[in-house]
């Protein structure tokens, strides 16, 4: 594979999250990190394959999860499994709450807004079609450096309120995904990935 083949995410050094003020879980002060971790100055776009590996750099990861209140004041959220054609090996046949993937140096490609917004966007297009309204908001960071994978990962959560449950999958990688009511999720707690398991117990 050539190097113009080799896959650029977007990477800040861990030493520069470390200097914000390190934490492991869940922080919901957004306003003190997200600004320095996304300033041009520190980050920058590295081969994918280096980085999986490097616990120098944490890498940047939208994770979005949706939710929907019905009439009946039911809260819902969108979660799936994870399936084999999905880009983190490590996490395979587990179920998610959290929609989102790696930032590509194809999100800086015109040189205008913010490559992390593009990249939020195209995720989440790529990943699902929702055909409803909502409002986003981000409401925290993730951390987990009690595995190998939140080693190299720094996950930046968003919660998407929908105005329906109109929502589908583009990939068939998102096995068994749709809605399920908050109280179904929250009693099957430990069939999900951390970093889901670790949103659920902050956020709800």
């Amino acid at each position: 594979m050539s190097i113009a083949q080799v896959e650029q995410i977007l990477v800040v050094p861990t030493e520069v999250f470390h200097s914000l003020g390190y934490f492991q879980g869940f922080c919901r002060d957004v306003d003190q990190y997200l600004e320095t971790l996304l300033d041009p100055v520190h980050v920058r776009f590295l081969p994918r394959p280096e980085m999986e590996s490097d616990p120098g750099f944490k890498q940047l990861i939208p994770y979005c999860i949706l939710q929907h209140r019905d009439e009946s004041g039911n809260l819902w959220l969108y979660q799936y499994r994870r399936g084999s054609g999905q880009g983190e090996a490590r996490l395979h046949a587990l179920r998610s709450i959290g929609i989102g993937g790696h930032i590509s140096s194809v999100d800086a490609a015109d040189g205008t807004g913010s490559p992390y917004l593009e990249g939020l966007k195209r995720e989440l297009d790529e990943e699902l079609a929702i055909d409803c309204g909502f409002e986003e908001r981000c409401v925290g960071l993730l951390n987990d450096d009690g595995n190998d994978v939140g080693r190299v990962h720094l996950g930046v959560v968003h919660l998407l309120d929908l105005e329906s449950q109109d929502v589908r999958p583009r990939e068939v990688d998102l096995a068994n995904a749709g809605f399920e009511r908050l109280e179904s999720i929250l009693s099957e707690i430990d069939q999900f990935e951390t970093w889901s398991q670790i949103c659920l117990r902050a956020l709800f």
